[in-house]
């Protein structure tokens, strides 16, 4: 029997520090980090700022070459070695995924340290996309001690599995 998806996440800093917040789905509260700017409700591309706001989850990007296929009700995209992410608002592919060419210094979504091995896509500046509002928000692995994001919500990689089984495309964060 399948696990009823959770209709709502929510995020809320930690008191006494931005950069670090709890996720809660149900009874469940999971330690996150947030961006190095805490959470803004303008975001700007580069702030290092959460945004605040409610967000559908788009999609779930993983690692095949690393992990099995997670179970999810996300709809799912392996990642591939020249999958990245466009963050430059003067692009036309601005907040979009792209295709990386070997020997380029843009931003690859198979990293070695494994902050990306599990994705999940949120539609934060999807529509409209708007230059310079932020890009590749995303809910990803976090970093050791918890070290603030660019702007990311990230959890350790089992809190980010446990998750990913109740997720679903009718699932909403909500970034207070």
């Amino acid at each position: 029997m399948r696990k009823a998806s959770w209709s709502t996440l929510r995020v809320r800093r930690k008191a006494g520090d931005p950069r670090r917040g709890w996720l809660t789905a149900g009874s469940l509260a999971l330690p996150v980090a947030l961006g190095r700017g805490g959470i803004r409700a303008n975001k700007r591309e580069g702030d290092g700022g959460t945004p605040r706001g409610t967000f559908r989850l788009k999609r779930l990007w993983w690692r095949a070459d690393k992990y099995a296929r997670p179970p999810t009700r996300l709809p799912l995209r392996a990642i591939r070695p020249d999958d990245g992410w466009c963050e430059d608002p003067a692009d036309r592919h601005y907040n979009l995924p792209v295709k990386v060419p070997p020997g380029s210094k843009a931003d690859r979504l198979a990293r070695a340290d494994g902050l990306y091995d599990f994705i999940i896509e949120i539609d934060h500046n999807t529509r409209p996309r708007v230059a310079g509002r932020g890009s590749a928000v995303f809910i990803h692995v976090a970093r050791p001690g918890f070290a603030p994001t660019a702007g990311c919500i990230a959890l350790t990689t089992p809190a980010l599995r446990r998750l990913l089984a109740r997720l679903g495309p009718r699932t909403r964060i909500v970034v207070e």
